[in-house]
């Protein structure tokens, strides 16, 4: 490797992206794996959500070790499980959604649609001044949803509003992280998500058992044959991936800058939604990302000049 190659390696920008660019491959790769798992297989969409994350965790232990207890200490920790629960949802929300064969591509622009709450919560929750303009991106972005959405077109299913749902409830997660870092650390933030993440998970399987006559407790854990339990595992050792590039790429980069690399995951997922699934994305997914992808950058501009 010559010179030049090394320098641009080392440059903070260029790893950034390079970081997010991972995070984004290996999380397209997870949900082709999650709808191989539950939709070709059969696999409980809350079983495939559990082994996957109580997987990332593990793996992620030295990190849990690393922050040590003290991070424990907090004065807000019902606020802390709220955001974890709140988490959890919109994975149960995702995964089911994958489930049920909502495309890839169209799940994966829907769940872009995240900003755009967490906006008109940060006005009406936490009572932030959000102006005209950032209301106006606001609108756009729901329009380029509903427009990759098609409720009026005749095979829309209410199965396609999982995603949405997912969106919201990660929106509501963030709302939680805005207000915690106003007195929390940062480690605090993130040690009670990696500690609480698979007890929730666990208790919506146990729900979606007891919920089933057909079904004991140990069912909603069950992984439905070995194929199924090769892509959990891959699935799983690609979230402790990803979370560790995305961890990576905020650390050595602004935020502001990292942040517009997140919307490469959508090509990645279309990709491996044709690849995997043979599904090939409609003319109205362009439009309607397109729209989605201009005015979160716009918000997110916006934003990065508001901050301190």
């Amino acid at each position: 490797m010559d010179q030049s190659a090394n320098l641009s390696l080392r440059n903070p920008a260029l790893l950034a992206g390079l970081y997010m660019v991972i995070a984004g491959i290996a999380f397209a790769a997870v949900n082709s794996l999650t709808q191989l798992a539950t939709l070709t297989h059969g696999t409980p969409s809350t079983a495939a959500a559990f082994w996957q994350y109580l997987l990332a965790f593990l793996i992620m232990l030295p990190l849990v070790s690393q922050l040590g207890s003290g991070a424990l200490k907090t004065k807000r920790p019902i606020m802390h499980v709220m955001r974890v629960i709140a988490a959890s949802i919109g994975v149960q929300l995702w995964v089911l959604g994958l489930a049920k064969g909502v495309p890839i591509w169209q799940a994966i622009a829907l769940i872009m649609t995240s900003t755009f709450f967490v906006t008109i919560g940060a006005a009406l929750i936490l009572r932030e001044t959000v102006g005209w303009a950032r209301w106006a991106a606001t609108l756009v972005g729901f329009v380029g949803g509903m427009i990759i959405l098609e409720p009026w077109a005749e095979g829309f299913t209410l199965n396609s509003l999982l995603p949405v749902g997912a969106a919201l409830f990660w929106a509501i997660t963030s709302l939680f992280t805005k207000e915690l870092t106003k007195t929390e650390h940062a480690d605090s933030i993130t040690l009670y998500l990696l500690l609480l993440t698979t007890p929730v998970n666990a208790l919506f399987a146990l729900s979606a058992a007891q919920g089933n006559a057909e079904m004991s407790l140990l069912d909603g854990f069950a992984i439905s044959n070995n194929m199924a339990l090769i892509y959990i595992i891959a699935a799983g050792l690609l979230v402790a991936l990803a979370q560790f590039m995305i961890t990576k790429a905020y650390a050595t980069a602004d935020a502001a800058y990292v942040q517009p690399f997140d919307h490469l995951k959508l090509p990645f997922n279309v990709l491996g939604g044709l690849l995997v699934f043979g599904w090939v994305p409609t003319g109205n997914l362009w439009v309607g990302a397109a729209l989605i992808i201009v005015a979160s950058l716009y918000i997110a501009q916006r934003e990065a000049k508001q901050r301190p």
